[in-house]
């Protein structure tokens, strides 16, 4: 698949500032349990946070570590994040140092960038790997490679965007951001800041997987390709709890031709069962078929107004979008 990936985009590739908040001085940590940070002998009691010393283990430095990580506790419990879930889902916190954790929330929720604490804890509740990254050598190369290469165009538009995929700032822009950012320029999205959501996805993985499987519907690469680029959010679709079933209800139940979804990929985008299915069903009671766009695209008043159009005997004027409408022989 990575060859593939390759060959298909080989062809024509486009050429401390400080927040300073309140002092706690009697913080309550209600959300975690009670913890002893003095060194311990006992075998059977050690630290959760740490194993057992070994019989050469420094005491003082213990106790040193032990210290730093009641500090980082305190201090995200200050921002109201809660230190313990975190640490379960990403241990790497553990070793991370209190400075760097500080200047990595320094630098979210300061000016330019400027996240509010609401939406930086979500950041983190989605994206523990925020809180380890280096500042230098990750964050603000994914933040600078959004501005500047991806074309977001304002720190809004930048918050807007790690807000839908907060996961974009774990990604390596060398080795996942730019390539994604290729593939997509490569297929016609020519302005992937709208869709920058789909960045962080691998492209041999997920993106060209999907492509290849309406090329095996005998779609070419090209019309496949189009499909894509009138409506990326395709994308994110699951070929088999999505694409699969759909198409399968189309051509079986419908009995429409698969290449329909050229025009209106959007199909994809609506529930089989609480859309599609009744909307067709209510089609066929009326021995009519309608443009899959007016069929499910509509409201429920438009829709029952198109059946009744397309009921009549006299045949809707040509200028209408009904115009392709079918009655069907009874």
């Amino acid at each position: 698949m990575q060859q593939e990936a390759l060959s298909f985009l080989s062809s024509s590739l486009p050429p401390h500032h400080h927040h300073h908040f309140p002092p706690f001085p009697r913080l309550r940590l209600h959300n975690f349990p009670s913890l002893s940070f003095k060194p311990t002998t006992s075998s059977s009691s050690s630290s959760i946070f740490f194993p057992p010393n070994p019989p050469d283990s420094s005491p003082s430095t213990t106790g040193t570590l032990e210290s730093d990580i009641h500090e980082k506790l305190l201090y995200l419990d200050s921002l109201g994040i809660d230190f313990l879930t975190l640490l379960n889902r990403h241990p790497p916190l553990l070793s991370s140092s209190l400075s760097a954790v500080k200047s990595v929330v320094d630098y979210m929720t300061t000016p330019p960038i400027n996240f509010s604490l609401p939406d930086f804890r979500r950041l983190v509740s989605m994206c523990p790997e925020l809180l380890t990254s280096p500042l230098t050598s990750q964050t603000i190369p994914v933040i600078t490679f959004l501005l500047r290469e991806a074309g977001v165009d304002s720190t809004f538009d930048l918050r807007q965007a790690l807000r839908r995929r907060p996961r974009l700032l774990a990604c390596s822009v060398d080795h996942q951001l730019r390539p994604t950012l290729y593939f997509l320029q490569r297929i016609g999205i020519l302005e992937p800041r709208k869709h920058t959501y789909l960045l962080s996805c691998s492209v041999e993985g997920k993106l060209l997987p999907r492509i290849v499987f309406f090329e095996k519907l005998g779609f070419s690469r090209r019309s496949a390709a189009a499909m894509f680029k009138r409506f990326p959010q395709l994308f994110n679709y699951s070929i088999g709890e999505n694409y699969e079933p759909k198409l399968n209800y189309l051509m079986g139940e419908m009995g429409r031709d698969v290449r329909e979804v050229l025009e209106f990929p959007q199909y994809f985008s609506f529930s089989l069962e609480n859309r599609i299915k009744p909307r067709h069903e209510a089609c066929a009671e009326r021995g009519v078929r309608l443009p899959l766009a007016v069929m499910l695209k509509t409201k429920e008043d438009g829709f029952r107004d198109a059946l009744e159009v397309c009921s009549d005997s006299s045949p809707p004027l040509k200028t209408s979008r009904l115009s392709c409408c079918v009655q069907k022989d009874s």
